[in-house]
């Protein structure tokens, strides 16, 4: 619409005619947001009639207007219709529609302009150039407006902020409860300008202009009151999550605001409602109780006096309490008679926790304090402190200090669904009930680990890495119920190692670059001292089984004289020759090495073979388990070249077996390099069948010494069945570092490992400041002598030689 078209409109919107109307504030709508159009519908006196409509029309001429001053306030102008004599009555009609207008399109028209007029700043508006309105009434359109002093609903021009609507809530005081159950309302649209209308509220509420006194908190409670903590933690949770994106982040970001800001409230005995909720708690406690057989009496009384504990004590009440009980706070779990002072590190937002855990597990808590009542002062658990603790173990954990870092740098990350699961943190909205479920996990660690009152900041530690491992890694849709049940049930012992994992990492964070030289040499000690230990396991020699081969008719009888079920084997002295020789039977000592006919030059090896791939702790036995999926089993071969072979034997393979090959010499087989099937087994397992898959082995071959000739066929000379595990590790790995490679089963690379950590920490320990001050040794940026330094004026600026 072109700007001459104005008076024409201006005309069109003044008609007596409904459907006029109705088309002149449609086609305004998709012009008003141009500012040069605005300004022009504004000098000719736009703004009065617009009013004039929102004031009296209905249906969809209602939510046109509606809509055509929400796009003139984006745009930052209209502005003025708020200054005007009549203006209270333009904010009570609005607040009027949110109350009593069920359509949505009204409504969604009548909170955008409430966002704006609460989230207009005092600042800007105070320096705003503003031009008084004619003094028409927008009720009527023909009488005269009423001067600023007549009636209640008068207010001063240009106000903004939450005091703007005050007048009109104070008429419908049931606006802000019907405002949050819009936030259930299927409409997105409308469940959006809701919750930024609550958001506006808030920010006014909690702004650092001074104005409002300690009003913020009591209004923020009537909201809570209302459940708007519950309908946004539900929006949190739900699909409707990308269309509520930015409001969301907005209310999340509030509420750490709302945290900080509780945390910063200092505790104040002079303060009327500090001292009512110190008094809460010591009446809570039921100090006067008298116990008959573990059960307290007169708990209502008690109950009834802490909850409405609203006056003071008198001064001979209170000298009498501390007569009577001299520990009287110490034994609520604070460090002194003072626990004001306490207070200083989690300020108020630390007493309202206290106080509300107390208040909804009053009788838990007398339980806790009678029972801990007949334990030695040592060992009993702090109760007050350790809320204090759990309180700044969530506030760090949330990070409400980041709170407008944060607020930053999710908006831009809100294009990016995938980032919604880290970005909303729904758990946030259960502030209380996971400052519940963290102190009953404090005191089950407590109990648990048989803590005492020196070791507090360990058990706080270790709640804090619970938070951090359920809390921090909950899902968005993760309801609260089902972490405070994992907050309950995590085992200490496993909640233990986690924490020595994490310091581990934070550890290797902060030292690992200046360790990587130390770590290199230790690894290769390691790997040294383990070849040895490996290599001296194959110098004592080791008992294998040797399955029977199968059988048929005709040779049964001559196999079974041949099969001899044991070999032993041995490396020699000179680490040259493996020896070995099979036995009818297994003998009670060792044989030596003159009793092992048979020998094998290790020069002469070409690869070594292994199936060896089961856990640790896993010992099969090499006769009665079947061969394993050819899939699951890892190859256990050495160096350079990949040959491939292929096992066409139908007999069953025993689990574990460790197979070395060696390159035949003979021309006349040197026509093929196609491996030879492994020897025939001579029993087959139960499980096995002819059909069985064949044992796909990969080597890698090591090198033979000696010419090898240009086709050379290679072929097993010695097939070991170990009986566990750990002695397959041992020989495989034996044989491989003793050939010069690497080892490969996961159970010497583990020990590899452990070998250079303790290495690595006996190293620290050896570390002492006076080498590095040693006379030899210069001074630390120059020349000369160093000093060792006193204590007195000595920094973090350490350094050490390893």
């Amino acid at each position: 619409m072109d700007q001459a078209d104005i008076p024409g409109l201006l005309a069109r919107l003044a008609s007596d005619e409904d459907a006029a109307r109705k088309m002149a504030v449609f086609k305004l709508q998709s012009s008003i947001n141009d500012p040069a159009f605005a300004d022009v519908f504004i000098a000719s006196g736009g703004l009065v009639i617009l009013g004039r409509l929102i004031m009296t029309a209905g249906g969809n001429t209602l939510a046109y207007s509606l809509q055509s001053l929400t796009r003139l306030l984006e745009v930052d102008m209209g502005w003025d219709i708020f200054d005007g004599p009549a203006s209270s009555d333009l904010v009570e009609r609005i607040v009027e529609l949110i109350v009593t207008n069920p359509l949505v399109n009204i409504l969604r028209g009548a909170m955008s302009i409430l966002v704006a007029l609460v989230g207009r700043s005092q600042s800007s508006s105070g320096g705003l150039v503003t031009t008084a309105l004619p003094t028409s009434s927008f009720a009527t359109g023909g009488g005269t407006a009423s001067p600023p002093t007549a009636g209640p609903a008068a207010r001063p021009p240009g106000t903004f902020g939450f005091r703007a609507l005050k007048p009109a809530v104070a008429v419908y005081p049931q606006f802000f409860e019907l405002v949050i159950q819009q936030l259930q309302s299927a409409d997105h649209a409308l469940c959006a300008n809701a919750l930024m209308l609550v958001n506006a509220l808030i920010r006014d509420a909690v702004s650092g202009d001074g104005s409002h006194g300690e009003e913020w908190s009591k209004f923020i409670k009537r909201l809570q009151d209302l459940g708007l903590i519950r309908a946004v933690y539900n929006l949190l949770q739900s699909s409707a999550l990308q269309d509520l994106a930015h409001p969301l982040l907005e209310f999340q970001a509030l509420t750490k605001v709302l945290l900080r800001k509780w945390r910063e409230v200092r505790v104040d005995l002079e303060r009327p409602e500090h001292r009512r909720a110190l008094k809460g708690l010591h009446l809570a406690s039921a100090p006067d109780r008298k116990h008959a057989n573990g059960v307290a009496c007169g708990s209502g009384a008690a109950s009834a006096s802490a909850a409405n504990g609203a006056g003071d004590e008198t001064g001979a009440t209170r000298k009498t309490s501390r007569r009577h009980n001299p520990e009287k706070w110490r034994r609520l779990g604070f460090e002194t008679e003072s626990p004001a002072l306490e207070f200083e590190m989690a300020g108020f937002l630390g007493m309202m926790d206290l106080t509300d855990y107390v208040r909804k597990n009053e009788d838990g808590f007398q339980k806790l304090l009678l029972e801990q009542s007949t334990w030695p002062l040592h060992e009993r658990c702090p109760i007050a402190r350790g809320s204090l603790a759990v309180t700044m173990i969530l506030y760090d954990h949330f990070e409400v200090d980041k709170a407008d870092v944060e607020d930053a740098r999710g908006y831009h990350a809100l294009n990016d669904a995938e980032s919604h699961d880290k970005l909303f943190r729904p758990l946030l909205l259960q502030w209380s009930r996971l400052h519940t479920a963290g102190l009953h996990a404090f005191f089950r660690l407590w109990k648990a680990t048989g803590a005492q009152c020196d070791d507090f900041d360990k058990v706080a530690e270790l709640v804090r890495v619970l938070v951090e491992q359920v809390v921090g890694q909950a899902l968005r849709t993760k309801d609260v119920l089902e972490v405070e049940e994992d907050l309950q049930e995590y085992d200490a012992a496993r909640l233990r190692e986690l924490q020595m994992e994490l310091l581990e990492l934070s550890f290797e964070d902060q030292w690992g670059p200046h360790l990587f030289q130390v770590r290199d040499e230790l690894k290769h000690e390691a790997l040294q001292f383990v070849k040895e230990q490996r290599i001296r396991c194959l110098l004592q020699g080791r008992w294998f089984t040797k399955p029977m081969p199968p059988t048929r008719q005709d040779s049964s009888q001559q196999k079974w004289r041949l099969y001899q079920p044991w070999r032993f084997a041995r490396l020699s002295h000179n680490r040259r020759y493996l020896h070995y020789a099979d036995f009818p039977a297994k003998l009670p000592y060792d044989p030596g090495l003159d009793a092992l006919a048979e020998k094998i030059d290790l020069g002469t090896i070409s690869s070594v073979v292994s199936n060896v791939s089961a856990p640790a702790d896993a010992t099969p036995t090499a006769t009665t388990d079947p061969d394993p999926e050819p899939e699951t089993r890892t190859s256990t071969s050495t160096l350079r070249h990949h040959h491939h072979h292929h096992n066409n034997s139908s007999s069953p393979q025993p689990t574990t077996k460790i197979t070395i090959y060696s390159f035949t010499t003979d021309p006349a087989t040197t026509t093929t390099t196609t491996r030879p099937p492994p020897p025939p087994a001579s029993s087959p397992s139960p499980s096995a069948t002819a059909t069985d898959p064949p044992t796909p082995a990969t080597t890698l071959p090591l090198a033979a010494s000696g010419p090898v000739t240009a086709d050379p066929r290679e072929q097993p000379v010695l097939t070991l069945y170990p009986l566990t595990h750990s002695v397959a590790s041992e020989w495989l790995d034996g044989l491989l570092m003793l050939l010069g490679q690497a080892p490969i089963t996961a159970e010497t690379n583990k020990l590899v490992a452990l070998v250079g950590e303790y290495g690595l920490r006996i190293r620290l320990l050896n570390v002492r400041r006076e080498h590095l001050y040693a006379d030899d040794i210069p001074a630390h940026g120059g020349g000369g002598t160093g000093v060792v330094p006193g204590r007195e004026g000595l920094d973090e600026e350490y350094f050490f030689e390893i």
